[in-house]
């Protein structure tokens, strides 16, 4: 009898450890988030290096696990193999992944911000002072990006369509290049690449999302069946996330350095860049208009077949249900 207990003991130890049990029996969770080294997700690097989330989430047994990348592409693939659940993701990114049928969801808005994107010139071309000093000249970005999103409003804003200027696409670690060496006249970008390039004398601004009506809205995007299943840990990502953007400006130098060192600034650029977004966290009707301006701009380039009602996509519900605006007040 003893020996059959001790079998039954090990039987059940070896179900949790494959199963995945907590000391009170119940099955732990586990939670995948995206992240991209973008100044817009600057709070969501204050959560990870704080240990917020993990904290917040430890008492419903949840596991936080954390996948990088580099941009936005990969973090589609990435949740469409089921392999993150939620993610930090950019405007095209986000729209393109609904418009190929990817079962994800719209939840929030990490920040936007119109002068996060911007177009610059060699900061000794004295020859371009303004936009309209482009007509005829090369002007460079990734091409169906939000930085051609961009160029396309302030050619229309100015007069001229894509047959005034000679458009090249290009990568965007490769913008300080093509200026430095004047392959371009200009080039189109987001921060935190502007930033760096302007304070270290290589670019000056001569235009920026502002002087249209660019919104620049990021997203965060989550597997449709994972937050139908998990909608509390969809909540309690999205209040930790406003808790980080409350507290960024407010943290110890350490801190801050750890952060700023995730997105390769200095604690001077990390903060003069914060100032540039609003960090809303719920996707209210504003950015929701904005990225139906970005379905509208993949369909007139022909990146997307046809638009759809964005609106459709997004779940403020989890939000909502959050302490997410406590903490923005």
């Amino acid at each position: 009898m003893k020996k059959l207990s001790k079998v039954l003991m090990v039987l059940m130890l070896a179900s949790c450890v494959f199963t995945g049990c907590s000391k009170k029996g119940e099955k732990v969770r586990t939670v995948n988030i995206a992240i991209q080294p973008s100044a817009a997700f600057m709070p969501m690097y204050l959560c990870k290096e704080m240990g917020w989330i993990e904290e917040a989430l430890a008492e419903s047994q949840v596991q936080v696990k954390w996948n990088e990348f580099e941009s936005g592409p990969p973090i589609n693939e990435s949740l469409a193999a089921g392999l993150s659940d939620i993610g930090t993701n950019g405007d095209v990114p986000t729209v393109s992944a609904i418009a190929v049928g990817q079962k994800v969801t719209i939840v929030g808005v990490p920040g936007n911000g119109p002068d996060a994107y911007a177009v610059l010139a060699s900061a000794d071309n004295n020859s371009v002072k303004s936009f309209k000093d482009l007509k005829g000249k090369k002007i460079a970005t990734v091409i169906g990006s939000t930085g051609h999103n961009l160029t396309k409003k302030l050619l229309e804003k100015n007069g001229m369509t894509f047959d005034d200027i000679e458009f090249i696409n290009i990568a965007a670690g490769d913008v300080g290049i093509v200026l430095s060496t004047k392959q371009v006249d200009a080039a189109v970008i987001w921060e935190p690449n502007v930033t760096r390039l302007v304070d270290n004398g290589t670019a000056k601004i001569i235009a920026q999302g502002s002087d249209t009506n660019l919104r620049g809205t990021n997203t965060f995007l989550a597997r449709t069946d994972y937050i139908k299943n998990n909608p509390d840990v969809i909540s309690t990502i999205l209040e930790q996330y406003a808790r980080a953007v409350k507290a960024l400006p407010t943290m110890d130098e350490a801190t801050l350095k750890k952060v700023a060192d995730d997105l390769k600034l200095s604690i001077p650029q990390l903060l003069s860049i914060y100032k540039k977004y609003g960090f809303a966290v719920q996707c209210d009707a504003v950015d929701t208009a904005a990225l139906q301006d970005t379905c509208q701009f993949l369909v007139s380039i022909g990146r997307l077949e046809k638009e759809y009602q964005v609106k459709d996509h997004v779940d403020n519900s989890y939000y909502n249900n959050s302490k997410a605006a406590d903490y923005l007040k």
